[in-house]
C-alpha cells in the first residue's frame, strides 16, 4: 500500500483517532506488519493503554498489538512483566506512567504486547528522541483516546488519522467533521519573520507590528482576552497565541474590523480548539490561521463499525471521505482482507 512507503520517509509517526473504537490499533498493526524488517529498525509506544485484549469502557474484544522479532518497544513496568514476547531488556528510564517506570526493550521473537508508556508531549517528545541510540529508523507514538496533542510536529513529522462509525454513523456528519480536521492538520505555515518572531515563546498572547517589534499583551491565555488593556488588533499585523486557541478568542478576531488584515499564528494545529462554525466564519471575513510547525498527514484510515453494532457501507463511506480530502483513505480491514 501507497502509504506504508510515504511512512518510510519520515522518522517519527504518529497514529491518532476521532473517537475511541476508530480502528486505532488495527492501523498501528497493519503498518507493523508491513514496515520492512530487514535493515530498518522500528520502535514503538504508546501516550495511552494500548493492546488490551478487551475494551475497559464498553466490554468488548479488542485487537492485541503485535510486533514483529527485532521492534523496540516502550512500555510501563507492569505491562513489561506481562509481555507475551520474549525480549532484551535495552532501558529503564526515569520517565514514569501511572503503572511505574518506562521500561525500553527489543524483541527477540514475535509476539503481543501491550503499551503504555510515556503520558505528556514533552516525556513523548524525550523518548522519540532517546530510542534513537539503539538505532530505530522509525519511531511510532500510539495516541492516546481523543487526544490529538500526540499528533504535535514537536513528537512526530507524520501522522496517519482514523475516523469511522464510532464517531457519528451519519455518515455525512462523519465525512465533514474528518474534513474539518485534516483542514486543521494542512494549515500553511506562517511566514519566515512570524517564526522567528513567536518560536520560542511558550506562553501568553503576543502581536508583531508593521515594524517587525514584539508586542506583550500580558494575557496569560486565548481565554483571557476580553482582559486585554488595549486593542490587540490594532496596531498587529500578526497575533500569536502560545497555547490553545478557544472560540473566544477567534470570536473577538473575527468580529474585528481589521480581521482581514491581521495572520492568526498558533504553535500547530493541535493547539486550536474552535468549532468549525466559527472559524468558517473567521474565514469568511477574511481571517487567515497559520501554524509555526505542521506535520504530514500520510493517510485517512476508517473503520465502518461502531461499538453497538452499526456497520456503515465501507464503499460508500471512502468514496465520500475521498472526495472531500485531498488525502488516501482506507479501510484497513478491508485492505488487510484483500493481502
Amino acid at each position: 500500500m501507497s502509504f506504508i512507503s510515504e511512512i518510510r520517509q519520515y522518522k517519527s509517526l504518529s497514529i491518532v483517532g476521532l473517537e475511541k473504537n476508530t480502528g486505532k490499533t488495527e492501523c498501528l498493526n497493519y503498518i507493523l506488519k508491513r514496515l520492512p524488517s530487514d535493515n530498518y529498525s522500528v520502535a514503538v509506544t504508546s501516550i495511552g493503554i494500548d493492546g488490551e485484549s478487551k475494551d475497559q469502557v464498553t466490554g468488548t474484544a479488542k485487537p492485541e498489538i503485535v510486533i514483529k522479532e527485532g521492534t523496540i518497544f516502550s512500555t510501563s513496568e507492569a505491562y513489561y512483566h506481562r509481555r507475551q514476547v520474549l525480549s532484551e531488556l535495552l532501558e529503564i528510564t526515569a520517565e514514569r506512567s501511572s503503572l511505574g517506570r518506562i521500561v525500553t526493550a527489543r524483541a527477540l521473537r514475535s509476539g503481543k504486547v501491550m503499551l503504555g508508556g510515556p503520558s505528556s508531549s514533552q516525556s513523548l517528545g524525550r523518548w522519540v528522541e532517546s530510542v534513537a541510540k539503539f538505532g530505530a529508523d522509525l519511531t511510532i507514538v500510539d495516541g492516546a483516546l481523543s487526544r490529538l496533542s500526540s499528533a504535535s510536529p514537536i513528537i512526530s513529522e507524520s501522522l496517519v488519522l482514523t475516523t469511522g462509525a464510532a464517531y457519528s454513523i451519519d455518515m455525512e456528519r462523519l465525512v465533514r467533521s474528518t474534513k474539518f480536521i485534516v483542514e486543521l492538520v494542512g494549515i500553511d505555515l506562517a511566514q519566515n519573520e512570524s517564526i522567528a518572531a513567536f518560536k520560542n515563546l511558550e506562553k501568553g498572547v503576543w502581536g508583531l507590528d508593521s515594524n517587525g517589534n514584539l508586542m506583550d499583551f500580558h494575557l496569560d491565555s486565548s481565554l483571557a482576552v476580553e482582559k486585554a488593556k488595549e486593542d490587540i488588533t490594532e496596531k498587529s499585523v500578526a497575533l500569536y497565541v502560545a497555547g490553545a486557541l478557544t472560540d473566544r478568542f477567534l470570536g473577538v478576531l473575527a468580529d474585528s474590523k481589521r480581521v482581514g488584515e491581521i495572520t492568526l499564528v498558533v504553535r500547530d494545529f493541535t493547539k486550536i480548539f474552535v468549532t468549525e462554525q466559527l472559524y468558517r466564519n473567521f474565514v469568511k471575513r477574511g481571517g487567515v490561521l497559520r501554524v509555526l510547525q505542521k506535520s504530514k498527514l500520510v493517510a485517512v484510515c476508517v473503520n465502518p463499525l461502531s461499538p453497538q453494532g452499526v456497520v456503515l457501507n465501507s464503499e460508500l463511506l471512502c468514496k465520500k471521505m475521498r472526495g472531500a480530502i485531498d488525502v488516501p483513505v482506507y479501510d484497513i480491514v478491508r485492505e488487510a482482507d484483500r493481502v
